[in-house]
Protein backbone atom coordinates (compact mmCIF):
# COMPACT_ATOMS: atom_id res chain seq x y z
CA UNK A 1 0.00 0.00 0.00
CA UNK A 2 1.36 3.18 -1.40
CA UNK A 3 2.21 5.91 1.72
CA UNK A 4 0.52 9.46 1.24
CA UNK A 5 2.99 11.88 2.79
CA UNK A 6 1.16 15.54 3.86
CA UNK A 7 -1.72 13.82 3.85
CA UNK A 8 -4.21 13.62 7.70
CA UNK A 9 -4.92 10.52 8.82
CA UNK A 10 -8.66 9.82 8.30
CA UNK A 11 -8.36 10.84 4.40
CA UNK A 12 -5.27 8.64 4.21
CA UNK A 13 -7.37 5.74 5.52
CA UNK A 14 -10.64 6.53 2.96
CA UNK A 15 -7.25 6.71 -0.06
CA UNK A 16 -6.11 2.84 1.29
CA UNK A 17 -9.54 1.97 1.71
CA UNK A 18 -10.26 3.13 -1.83
CA UNK A 19 -7.37 0.94 -3.32
CA UNK A 20 -8.88 -2.15 -1.32
CA UNK A 21 -11.88 -1.47 -3.21
CA UNK A 22 -10.39 -1.75 -5.91
CA UNK A 23 -8.59 -4.48 -6.05
CA UNK A 24 -11.02 -6.75 -4.02
CA UNK A 25 -14.28 -5.50 -4.77
CA UNK A 26 -13.60 -4.20 -8.56
CA UNK A 27 -10.62 -6.69 -9.33
CA UNK A 28 -8.48 -4.52 -10.73
CA UNK A 29 -4.96 -5.82 -11.49
CA UNK A 30 -2.38 -5.03 -8.87
CA UNK A 31 -0.39 -3.18 -11.93
CA UNK A 32 -4.20 -1.00 -12.06
CA UNK A 33 -4.35 -0.27 -8.65
CA UNK A 34 -0.86 0.63 -8.29
CA UNK A 35 -1.34 2.68 -11.04
CA UNK A 36 -4.26 4.62 -9.41
CA UNK A 37 -2.15 4.24 -6.38
CA UNK A 38 0.29 6.68 -7.32
CA UNK A 39 -1.93 9.32 -9.27
CA UNK A 40 -3.52 9.58 -5.94
CA UNK A 41 -0.15 10.11 -4.05
CA UNK A 42 1.00 12.86 -6.96
CA UNK A 43 -2.01 14.29 -6.31
CA UNK A 44 -2.17 14.82 -2.84
CA UNK A 45 1.60 15.71 -3.54
CA UNK A 46 0.18 18.74 -5.96
CA UNK A 47 -2.41 20.04 -3.23
CA UNK A 48 0.31 20.02 -0.52
CA UNK A 49 2.11 22.38 -2.27
CA UNK A 50 -0.62 24.56 -4.08
CA UNK A 51 -2.09 25.28 -0.36
CA UNK A 52 0.52 25.20 1.52
CA UNK A 53 -0.07 22.59 4.31
CA UNK A 54 -1.46 18.74 5.46
CA UNK A 55 -4.18 18.03 2.80
CA UNK A 56 -7.44 16.60 5.01
CA UNK A 57 -11.22 16.07 3.79
CA UNK A 58 -12.28 19.39 4.43
CA UNK A 59 -9.24 20.76 1.91
CA UNK A 60 -10.94 18.02 -0.43
CA UNK A 61 -14.10 19.75 0.14
CA UNK A 62 -12.94 23.39 -1.00
CA UNK A 63 -11.84 22.35 -4.41
CA UNK A 64 -12.33 24.50 -6.91
CA UNK A 65 -12.62 23.12 -11.10
CA UNK A 66 -9.67 25.62 -11.36
CA UNK A 67 -7.14 23.67 -8.37
CA UNK A 68 -7.55 20.69 -10.78
CA UNK A 69 -7.28 22.57 -14.08
CA UNK A 70 -3.57 23.61 -12.53
CA UNK A 71 -3.27 19.71 -11.44
CA UNK A 72 -3.57 18.56 -14.89
CA UNK A 73 -1.60 21.62 -16.16
CA UNK A 74 1.04 20.64 -13.85
CA UNK A 75 1.02 17.27 -14.72
CA UNK A 76 1.38 17.89 -18.56
CA UNK A 77 4.56 20.00 -17.94
CA UNK A 78 5.94 17.18 -16.50
CA UNK A 79 5.81 15.32 -19.56
CA UNK A 80 2.63 13.24 -18.71
CA UNK A 81 1.08 12.00 -22.16
CA UNK A 82 -3.03 12.84 -22.73
CA UNK A 83 -3.33 9.20 -21.79
CA UNK A 84 -1.92 9.38 -18.99
CA UNK A 85 -3.79 12.35 -17.41
CA UNK A 86 -6.95 11.31 -18.78
CA UNK A 87 -6.13 8.15 -16.58
CA UNK A 88 -5.58 10.45 -13.36
CA UNK A 89 -8.50 11.95 -13.86
CA UNK A 90 -10.09 8.62 -13.93
CA UNK A 91 -8.74 8.23 -10.34
CA UNK A 92 -9.63 11.19 -9.18
CA UNK A 93 -13.38 10.89 -10.31
CA UNK A 94 -13.34 7.21 -8.81
CA UNK A 95 -11.72 8.71 -5.55
CA UNK A 96 -14.41 10.92 -5.17
CA UNK A 97 -17.66 8.49 -6.10
CA UNK A 98 -15.92 6.56 -3.66
CA UNK A 99 -15.97 9.48 -1.22
CA UNK A 100 -19.40 10.27 -1.84
CA UNK A 101 -20.99 6.51 -1.55
CA UNK A 102 -18.97 6.61 1.82
CA UNK A 103 -20.61 10.05 2.60
CA UNK A 104 -17.81 11.35 3.13
CA UNK A 105 -17.29 14.16 1.18
CA UNK A 106 -18.99 15.76 -2.00
CA UNK A 107 -16.60 16.70 -4.25
CA UNK A 108 -19.02 18.50 -7.72
CA UNK A 109 -15.67 20.07 -8.54
CA UNK A 110 -14.33 16.78 -10.18
CA UNK A 111 -17.29 16.13 -12.53
CA UNK A 112 -16.72 19.76 -14.41
CA UNK A 113 -13.11 18.80 -15.67
CA UNK A 114 -13.15 17.83 -19.31
CA UNK A 115 -10.91 14.96 -19.91
CA UNK A 116 -7.95 15.22 -22.21
CA UNK A 117 -9.43 14.20 -25.98
CA UNK A 118 -7.68 11.11 -26.73
CA UNK A 119 -6.42 9.49 -30.26
CA UNK A 120 -7.95 6.35 -31.48
CA UNK A 121 -5.07 3.88 -31.41
CA UNK A 122 -5.59 0.92 -33.98
CA UNK A 123 -4.34 -2.00 -32.42
CA UNK A 124 -1.05 -3.19 -33.97
CA UNK A 125 -1.84 -6.91 -34.99
CA UNK A 126 0.29 -9.84 -36.55
CA UNK A 127 -0.88 -11.35 -40.54
CA UNK A 128 -1.66 -14.60 -40.46
CA UNK A 129 1.79 -16.17 -42.15
CA UNK A 130 3.78 -14.48 -39.15
CA UNK A 131 1.38 -15.76 -36.29
CA UNK A 132 2.13 -19.31 -37.98
CA UNK A 133 5.58 -18.41 -37.86
CA UNK A 134 5.57 -17.63 -34.77
CA UNK A 135 3.75 -20.65 -33.17
CA UNK A 136 6.44 -23.17 -35.23
CA UNK A 137 9.37 -20.89 -33.77
CA UNK A 138 8.10 -21.38 -30.17
CA UNK A 139 8.04 -24.99 -30.69
CA UNK A 140 11.46 -25.22 -32.38
CA UNK A 141 13.14 -23.56 -29.48
CA UNK A 142 16.10 -25.02 -27.33
CA UNK A 143 14.58 -26.04 -24.07
CA UNK A 144 13.13 -28.71 -22.40
CA UNK A 145 10.03 -30.45 -24.40
CA UNK A 146 7.78 -29.41 -21.13
CA UNK A 147 8.83 -25.97 -21.55
CA UNK A 148 7.72 -25.92 -25.20
CA UNK A 149 4.52 -27.25 -24.32
CA UNK A 150 3.61 -24.35 -22.29
CA UNK A 151 5.04 -21.64 -24.37
CA UNK A 152 3.20 -22.85 -27.17
CA UNK A 153 -0.20 -23.34 -25.12
CA UNK A 154 0.31 -19.66 -23.90
CA UNK A 155 0.39 -18.31 -27.01
CA UNK A 156 -2.32 -20.60 -28.32
CA UNK A 157 -4.38 -19.35 -25.61
CA UNK A 158 -3.94 -15.47 -26.39
CA UNK A 159 -3.90 -16.00 -29.99
CA UNK A 160 -6.93 -18.56 -30.51
CA UNK A 161 -8.92 -18.08 -27.82
CA UNK A 162 -8.49 -13.81 -26.95
CA UNK A 163 -7.26 -13.85 -23.50
CA UNK A 164 -5.81 -11.54 -21.81
CA UNK A 165 -1.75 -12.73 -20.65
CA UNK A 166 -3.24 -12.05 -17.08
CA UNK A 167 -5.90 -13.91 -17.32
CA UNK A 168 -4.39 -17.21 -19.00
CA UNK A 169 -1.52 -16.71 -16.02
CA UNK A 170 -4.50 -16.50 -13.68
CA UNK A 171 -5.89 -20.14 -14.88
CA UNK A 172 -5.70 -22.83 -12.10
CA UNK A 173 -4.55 -26.75 -11.88
CA UNK A 174 -8.55 -27.22 -11.65
CA UNK A 175 -9.53 -25.58 -14.72
CA UNK A 176 -7.55 -28.48 -16.83
CA UNK A 177 -7.73 -30.76 -18.85
CA UNK A 178 -9.70 -28.49 -20.89
CA UNK A 179 -13.16 -29.27 -22.19
CA UNK A 180 -14.61 -27.19 -25.75
CA UNK A 181 -15.24 -24.22 -23.48
CA UNK A 182 -13.20 -22.44 -21.02
CA UNK A 183 -14.73 -20.07 -18.27
CA UNK A 184 -12.64 -17.20 -17.90
CA UNK A 185 -12.77 -14.11 -14.88
CA UNK A 186 -11.81 -10.86 -16.70
CA UNK A 187 -11.97 -7.01 -15.96
CA UNK A 188 -13.85 -6.48 -13.03
CA UNK A 189 -14.15 -10.26 -12.09
CA UNK A 190 -17.06 -10.72 -14.99
CA UNK A 191 -17.24 -14.10 -16.66
CA UNK A 192 -17.61 -15.44 -20.27
CA UNK A 193 -17.69 -18.62 -21.54
CA UNK A 194 -14.59 -19.24 -24.78
CA UNK A 195 -14.90 -21.94 -26.92
CA UNK A 196 -11.38 -23.87 -27.54
CA UNK A 197 -9.74 -25.06 -30.37
CA UNK A 198 -8.75 -28.73 -30.48
CA UNK A 199 -4.91 -27.54 -31.03
CA UNK A 200 -5.13 -25.42 -27.75
CA UNK A 201 -6.62 -28.23 -25.95
CA UNK A 202 -4.20 -30.80 -26.92
CA UNK A 203 -1.05 -28.38 -26.43
CA UNK A 204 -2.02 -28.03 -22.48
CA UNK A 205 -2.48 -31.63 -22.33
CA UNK A 206 0.89 -32.21 -23.54
CA UNK A 207 2.29 -29.72 -21.67
CA UNK A 208 0.72 -31.18 -18.42
CA UNK A 209 1.90 -35.02 -19.25
CA UNK A 210 5.52 -34.00 -19.71
CA UNK A 211 5.70 -31.22 -16.64
CA UNK A 212 8.16 -32.66 -13.77
CA UNK A 213 5.48 -31.73 -11.13
CA UNK A 214 2.23 -32.73 -10.49
CA UNK A 215 -1.08 -30.43 -11.56
CA UNK A 216 -2.32 -29.43 -8.38
CA UNK A 217 -6.35 -27.68 -8.15
CA UNK A 218 -5.30 -24.67 -6.34
CA UNK A 219 -1.96 -24.20 -7.91
CA UNK A 220 -1.51 -22.09 -11.33
CA UNK A 221 -1.77 -24.10 -14.35
CA UNK A 222 1.18 -22.46 -16.18
CA UNK A 223 4.36 -23.10 -13.40
CA UNK A 224 8.09 -22.21 -14.13
CA UNK A 225 11.01 -24.58 -13.95
CA UNK A 226 10.83 -23.71 -10.20
CA UNK A 227 7.44 -25.26 -9.66
CA UNK A 228 6.27 -21.49 -9.12
CA UNK A 229 3.89 -19.40 -10.99
CA UNK A 230 4.98 -18.35 -14.27
CA UNK A 231 5.32 -14.78 -14.53
CA UNK A 232 3.83 -12.05 -17.44
CA UNK A 233 7.49 -11.22 -17.44
CA UNK A 234 8.56 -14.11 -18.53
CA UNK A 235 5.96 -14.62 -21.23
CA UNK A 236 6.89 -11.42 -22.65
CA UNK A 237 10.77 -12.52 -22.89
CA UNK A 238 9.67 -15.81 -24.57
CA UNK A 239 7.97 -12.85 -27.09
CA UNK A 240 11.46 -10.68 -27.21
CA UNK A 241 13.23 -13.62 -28.46
CA UNK A 242 10.83 -14.86 -31.25
CA UNK A 243 10.38 -11.58 -32.68
CA UNK A 244 13.91 -11.27 -32.82
CA UNK A 245 14.92 -14.30 -34.10
CA UNK A 246 11.97 -14.33 -37.16
CA UNK A 247 12.76 -10.07 -37.65
CA UNK A 248 8.67 -8.90 -36.14
CA UNK A 249 8.22 -6.06 -34.93
CA UNK A 250 8.70 -4.82 -31.41
CA UNK A 251 4.66 -4.27 -31.35
CA UNK A 252 4.70 -8.77 -31.41
CA UNK A 253 3.49 -8.30 -27.86
CA UNK A 254 1.47 -10.82 -25.65
CA UNK A 255 -1.82 -8.28 -25.95
CA UNK A 256 -0.54 -7.97 -29.93
CA UNK A 257 -1.71 -11.52 -30.77
CA UNK A 258 -5.28 -10.83 -28.78
CA UNK A 259 -5.28 -8.13 -31.07
CA UNK A 260 -4.84 -10.68 -33.93
CA UNK A 261 -7.48 -12.97 -32.55
CA UNK A 262 -9.92 -9.86 -33.10
CA UNK A 263 -9.09 -8.53 -36.40
CA UNK A 264 -8.07 -12.18 -37.95
CA UNK A 265 -11.96 -13.23 -36.53
CA UNK A 266 -13.10 -9.76 -38.28
CA UNK A 267 -11.38 -10.35 -41.86
CA UNK A 268 -12.81 -14.05 -41.67
CA UNK A 269 -16.25 -12.19 -41.42
CA UNK A 270 -16.90 -12.54 -37.59
CA UNK A 271 -19.47 -10.45 -36.01
CA UNK A 272 -18.42 -7.86 -33.97
CA UNK A 273 -21.42 -8.09 -30.70
CA UNK A 274 -19.43 -12.32 -30.68
CA UNK A 275 -16.22 -10.78 -31.18
CA UNK A 276 -17.04 -8.14 -28.26
CA UNK A 277 -18.20 -11.77 -26.32
CA UNK A 278 -15.40 -13.44 -26.47
CA UNK A 279 -12.84 -10.70 -25.68
CA UNK A 280 -14.86 -9.69 -22.48
CA UNK A 281 -15.48 -6.31 -23.30
CA UNK A 282 -18.30 -4.34 -21.20
CA UNK A 283 -18.81 -1.87 -24.49
CA UNK A 284 -19.00 -1.79 -27.93
CA UNK A 285 -16.71 1.10 -28.87
CA UNK A 286 -13.73 -0.87 -27.57
CA UNK A 287 -14.67 -3.89 -29.97
CA UNK A 288 -15.07 -1.48 -32.89
CA UNK A 289 -11.72 -0.48 -33.25
CA UNK A 290 -10.20 -3.78 -34.54
CA UNK A 291 -13.13 -2.65 -37.59
CA UNK A 292 -11.09 0.15 -38.21
CA UNK A 293 -7.50 -1.71 -38.28
CA UNK A 294 -9.29 -4.29 -40.15
CA UNK A 295 -10.10 -1.42 -42.62
CA UNK A 296 -6.95 -0.33 -43.07
CA UNK A 297 -5.92 -3.66 -44.16
CA UNK A 298 -8.54 -3.83 -46.77
CA UNK A 299 -7.35 -0.12 -48.15
CA UNK A 300 -3.90 -1.86 -48.27
CA UNK A 301 -4.64 -5.22 -49.84
CA UNK A 302 -7.15 -2.80 -51.92
CA UNK A 303 -4.38 -0.67 -53.35
CA UNK A 304 -1.84 -3.54 -53.86
CA UNK A 305 -4.03 -5.99 -55.47
CA UNK A 306 -6.52 -3.70 -57.65
CA UNK A 307 -6.37 -4.36 -61.54
CA UNK A 308 -6.48 0.16 -61.83
CA UNK A 309 -4.13 0.57 -59.43
CA UNK A 310 -1.93 -1.95 -60.87
CA UNK A 311 -2.17 -0.41 -64.37
CA UNK A 312 -1.46 2.94 -62.85
CA UNK A 313 2.23 1.33 -61.27
CA UNK A 314 2.66 -0.37 -65.15
CA UNK A 315 2.27 3.41 -66.89
CA UNK A 316 4.55 5.00 -64.33
CA UNK A 317 7.22 1.96 -65.10
CA UNK A 318 6.30 2.42 -68.43
CA UNK A 319 7.11 6.34 -68.82
CA UNK A 320 10.27 5.75 -66.78
CA UNK A 321 11.59 3.32 -68.96
CA UNK A 322 11.15 6.00 -71.93
CA UNK A 323 12.70 8.43 -70.39
CA UNK A 324 15.54 6.44 -69.93
CA UNK A 325 16.13 4.91 -73.24
CA UNK A 326 15.40 8.61 -74.99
Amino acid sequence: MPDFPSVEAPLRRHAHGFLLYLAHERKLSPHSVSAYGRDLKSFFGFLSDHLGGAVGIAALRGLAPSDLRAFLARRRSEGLSPRSLARALSTLRGFARYLSRNRVADLTALSRIAAPRLPRAIPKSLGEEAMRSLLRAVAREKKPLWIAHRDKAILLLLYGAGLRIGEALALKGRDAPFSPSLRVKGKGGKERVLPLLPAIREEVEAYLLRAPFQKEDAKPLFRNSRGGALGARAVQKILERLRHSLGLPETVTPHALRHSFATHLLGAGGDLRAIQALLGHASLSTTQIYAHADAAHIVKVHRASHPRANLSRARKVLQSSRGASQ
